[in-house]
């Protein structure tokens, strides 16, 4: 984890879950989850909802830089679409997310979720649009 990028404040639903942005910069955004019992599914395997939410946070914000931390740019999903590829064998997840395209309003991001070990874990696309441009 390194601390020389602006932290975007923890929503209450990351902070539930565990959750936390460990990168950021322009067209890149970093999220890591420590796993815990209560991240299971029925068959003790991490949700597949948990995969879809560190790939939509991860591409969510890495389209959001605007290299201060006083000047916040906010976006919302348009669409996600995950590819489950694996099981971890780790005991963290690692989501890494860019941007791959956009214009004014609408970008794009592509992203993967590893574990500590290294493992492909999911892969996903999303579109996002800004919600409003920050004031420059």
């Amino acid at each position: 984890m390194t601390d020389d990028f602006p932290h975007d404040p923890p929503s209450a639903f990351s902070d539930h879950l565990g959750y936390r942005l460990t990168g950021w910069s322009e067209n890149y955004g970093r999220y890591e989850l420590d796993l815990k019992a209560f991240h299971a599914n029925r068959q003790g395997l991490p949700h597949g909802g948990i995969h879809a939410t560190l790939l939509d946070s991860a591409m969510g914000i890495c389209g959001c830089w605007t290299g201060s931390e006083a000047v916040r740019q906010m976006t919302l999903t348009l669409s996600l679409d995950v590819q489950y590829l694996g099981r971890p064998a780790g005991t963290r997840l690692i989501a890494e997310a860019r941007k791959t395209g956009g214009g004014r309003s609408i970008f794009f991001a592509e992203g993967d979720v590893h574990d500590d070990t290294g493992l492909l874990i999911a892969k996903g696309t999303g579109v996002f649009r800004y919600r409003s441009r920050p004031a420059e």
